[in-house]
């Protein structure tokens, strides 16, 4: 009789943990459906909701105490090698996107660098971090490559912009130099300088140089550097072209390597920005995280202005506070609307 009441207890205990278990996990999916961006949040209590339940069904299980260590220390022990395994499994790239969101290095919208893959954050998950390259592709990292890789960030307030290029030892540096910020400065770069970076056997190798503020424009805005390089050098006379270029096919001494001039010799500027056009996702994501955080500003606020209206003494105070209460409310409820619809265009995508 006692080991049948207790096989009962077990079951209905198990039944029990187990239904609560998938209404919680029902009303949490219900809960995050609308709200994509917090998906990483979602999975993080998936997780931890589940070693709960593990937990809870050890410690609730009607067992001696003996029997309920040693359940209690299996499931230590396991947890602990999962752990230790985790390098290579899929515990490892949750620890890793863990650790990836605690230093908040990289964002959604964010260019960055690790190994041979280069793009724009579009998402980061719990598992995995997607960008997109320059080729419009979306490209999906695991976590773990990131943690295991130097990931370089461009920095959102500025990066400098580079081209390099080789030319003869007959042309001088001082005139090559004074052409370079030239062509810098009619990119809009600000600080231009230029580096000797190798004196080789048949060429000098340059590098222009200049701060860039609007990463947003980077590809628009290193094809125009380069173009522009190209249009200030031949307009002085100077051959891109290294002495060797000579050794492979005889042309005459007077013979120069410069296109012919154009009516228009400036850069042309084309009608929508490829960048726009290349990191279409990358944008949406980026202009999400702005949204979300001016949110977290709005609501902060809001904390603020119930305080004042828990703690006001005069009607004058309080009238001023209600207003700015409802005209905060206002605004959140409209840009959570527009984060919602965002979400679902990004999803899409």
């Amino acid at each position: 009789m006692s080991i049948a009441l207790t096989i009962l207890q077990v079951v209905t205990i198990g039944g029990l943990l187990v239904a609560g278990f998938w209404y919680g996990n029902k009303q949490l999916v219900s809960y995050f459906e609308n709200r994509p961006h917090l998906k990483f949040r979602r999975q993080l209590i998936q997780l931890g909701g589940s070693l709960i339940a593990v937990l809870l069904i050890i410690l609730l299980m009607p067992i001696g105490d003996i029997l309920r260590g040693q359940l209690l220390s299996l499931f230590g022990l396991i947890v602990s090698a999962t752990i230790a395994l985790s390098s290579t499994t899929l515990v490892g790239n949750v620890m890793a996107g863990i650790m990836l969101k605690t230093i908040g290095s990289c964002k959604p919208g964010s260019f960055i660098t690790v190994g041979d893959h280069f793009g724009r954050v579009s998402a980061m998950d719990l598992l995995h971090t997607e960008i997109q390259t320059e080729e419009r592709d979306l490209t999906t990292l695991p976590n773990m490559y990131l943690v295991a890789h130097p990931v370089r960030v461009m920095h959102d307030a500025g990066s400098v912009l580079s081209v390099e290029l080789s030319l003869g030892y007959d042309v001088s540096r001082h005139v090559v130099e004074k052409l370079l910020i030239k062509a810098a400065e009619e990119t809009a770069l600000e600080n231009p300088f230029v580096q000797i970076r190798e004196l080789g056997d048949h060429s000098v190798t340059y590098r222009v140089s200049g701060l860039l503020h609007e990463v947003n424009r980077l590809l628009d805005k290193r094809r125009e550097l380069r173009a522009r390089t190209m249009d200030c050098l031949h307009a002085a006379g100077v051959e891109i072209v290294s002495p060797n270029f000579m050794n492979t096919r005889a042309y005459d001494q007077d013979r120069l390597f410069i296109p012919e001039a154009t009516v228009q010799p400036a850069v042309e500027t084309p009608a929508a920005s490829t960048d726009s056009l290349v990191f279409d996702k990358a944008e949406e994501a980026a202009s999400v995280s702005n949204l979300r955080d001016k949110l977290q500003d709005l609501q902060e606020r809001l904390g603020a202005i119930d305080d004042i209206l828990s703690t006001a003494k005069n009607a004058e105070t309080t009238e001023a506070a209600s207003i700015e209460k409802a005209e905060l409310e206002n605004r959140i409820s409209r840009l959570r609307a527009i984060i919602d619809k965002k979400e679902i265009k990004i999803a899409g995508k």
